[in-house]
């Protein structure tokens, strides 16, 4: 069970690094939780039912893509909360804080403050300008053909490092829920990823996402109301009762429990808001709503919703810490290595928020969350797997090889071929990746979007003097070295590898890559004198002003 919950953490860490040993070894089985079993059974039944009904209402690549852009601003702010806060988010951060106590906020500080900077500079420009997805932006004034294949080539990357995490995960709580093997599994979360995306597209994961976000904040809003109601509804009572009962007393209260080097902290933290704003999936989102006031609409109802709920991740670990005590043989299991006598929480420290629940509220409330999990999970991969089958029906099919000529039928074909290669590609990657630290495939999926995807989107919405070269040049470099280093960093080439020391120090390489990133598209552009790059810079007074006002966009939407 160790693997199925570090699986989900390591969504949430953007380096992993302290998730090393922990993925290995069985899944511990608990006795079959009936409660847990219906009620994934009812979810999975609304959901199919729902793809059902959105199937029958796709008539075109626009339906299919962003719901015809017809989703309000609240309807894809719940829908972007949805996607964003995932399994790994409630598990892992809570697990954190229920570890470490103060510091395990730094993640969740990392993944809010990205909605800001995605509120002010991105949303309104990116509908303004885009159809389909982010590299519509990028490629607007520059040359197609090679500005399109970089921007497919890192959504695609980030997409690909995202599923494996996620399908790692579902395949192990399902094999945790049905005691059935692991292949199993996993092949029945692939089917499940497919079908959504296949028949329902955006209007059926939307709604998935949705209902599941619906379904999260419930449950983290009752356990979070029970903890305080423990606690006289007192946060100074909930931590007094904390740093009695956990081993390192009164320090879980001061910063630096878990990120020591200043330095390791700031590319952290660069990585995880840049990260937010160059992630295929979630700005594919913005395309779903009618109108760029909408898509400032649904950032705004997003953060709201995301800022709530790492608040209650927080609540949540410091509830574990008092009700999940060592006393308890439920959630505790005593073993002895190397002669020594160890107390160790059953399936880790990430199933603190699961045993959570079974304390607060019984076998049922378990069964609830259990499901939720797993909802999540399925949420997250649907919005995967649709960013990806664009990138690749859209972007490079319909854009590169067809040159614009693509019908819409032909882009669908195209996309419902790349939704089944994912599916195929994300179980034998799943079966590949069971007993490998994967965590740091997320860290690495924060990388990439940070350092190629987001460097390249922000020159091109706001600097004039960008050229096709620059942006390859530059958007390639950030993504090269963001995989490099991370393999030669302490993620990889220690926890992985198994090498004494990493060549390159830190966790996260984005204090490095993003610079380098903007710094090789400047210096690309700069050197740039050809006739492609004198149209480059000419066509950005109309982009500027489209991305403002938003004047043609519904034109070129319907096309």
């Amino acid at each position: 069970m160790n693997k199925l919950f570090f699986a989900l953490a390591g969504l949430a860490m953007a380096n992993g690094a302290w998730a090393a040993d922990a993925i290995a070894g069985e899944v511990q089985q608990r006795p079959l939780n009936i409660a847990a079993v219906v009620m994934f059974f009812i979810f999975v039944g609304a959901t199919l039912y729902i793809t059902k009904w959105a199937a029958k209402q796709n008539k075109s690549s626009k339906d299919f893509y962003t719901a015809g852009g017809g989703i309000s601003g609240f309807q894809n702010g719940l829908a972007i909360a949805g996607d964003y806060m995932s399994a790994a988010s409630f598990l892992g951060i809570s697990a954190m804080v229920f570890t470490r106590g103060y510091d395990g906020l730094i993640y969740s500080t990392g993944f809010l403050v990205g909605w800001p900077l995605v509120l002010f500079l991105v949303a309104e420009r990116l509908r303004n300008l885009g159809k389909f997805t982010f590299a519509d932006v990028v490629a607007y004034r520059l040359q197609q053909t090679p500005v399109r294949l970089f921007a497919a080539s890192g959504s695609i990357l980030v997409v690909i490092l995202y599923l494996i995490a996620q399908v790692v995960g579902a395949g192990k709580l399902i094999q945790l829920l049905f005691g059935m093997n692991y292949l199993s599994a996993v092949i029945i979360v692939g089917i499940l990823m497919v079908a959504y995306v296949l028949f329902g597209g955006m209007l059926a994961t939307t709604w998935v996402q949705m209902i599941k976000a619906v379904l999260l904040l419930s449950g983290a809003t009752f356990m979070a109301f029970m903890i305080m109601k423990a606690s006289g509804f007192s946060m100074e009572q909930m931590f007094v009762k904390a740093t009695s009962i956990h081993e390192k007393g009164i320090s879980i209260m001061e910063p630096g429990g878990l990120v020591k080097d200043p330095i390791d902290a700031l590319s952290l933290g660069l990585a995880l808001m840049f990260g937010t704003a160059g992630l295929p999936h979630i700005l594919m989102r913005f395309f779903t709503v009618p109108d760029a006031k909408q898509a400032r609409k649904s950032v705004f109802v997003a953060t709201g919703f995301i800022g709530y709920f790492y608040i209650l991740t927080f609540i949540i670990g410091f509830g574990a810490i008092i009700f999940v005590t060592k006393d308890n043989p439920e959630f505790f299991q005593t073993m002895v290595k190397e002669g020594k006598t160890v107390v160790e929480m059953i399936g880790g420290t990430n199933m603190a928020a699961v045993h959570l629940s079974e304390a607060l509220g019984g076998n049922l409330f378990l069964g609830f969350i259990s499901a939720v999990a797993f909802a999540t999970i399925l949420a997250v991969v649907a919005g995967l797997t649709l960013s990806g089958a664009s990138a690749v029906s859209h972007d490079i099919y319909a854009s590169v090889i067809r040159k614009g000529q693509a019908t819409s039928q032909e882009e669908m074909r195209v996309s419902r071929i790349t939704v089944l290669s994912l599916g195929v590609l994300a179980i034998l990657f799943g079966l590949i990746f069971e007993n490998q630290n994967i965590a740091f495939m997320v860290g690495l999926a924060f990388a990439v979007a940070a350092s190629a995807n987001f460097p390249i989107l922000m020159l091109s919405m706001f600097w004039k003097g960008l050229t096709t070269r620059g942006a390859v040049i530059g958007g390639f470099s950030g993504l090269i070295l963001a995989l490099v280093l991370i393999v030669l960093g302490p993620s990889v080439w220690v926890q992985v590898l198994h090498h004494e020391a990493p060549i390159f120090p830190y966790g996260n390489p984005a204090i490095v890559s993003i610079p380098a990133a903007f710094i090789m598209a400047w210096l690309g552009s700069i050197t740039d004198n050809s006739e492609r790059a004198k149209q480059d810079r000419a066509g950005y007074e109309a982009q500027y002003v489209r991305s403002m006002t938003g004047i043609g966009a519904e034109e070129a939407s319907d096309h």
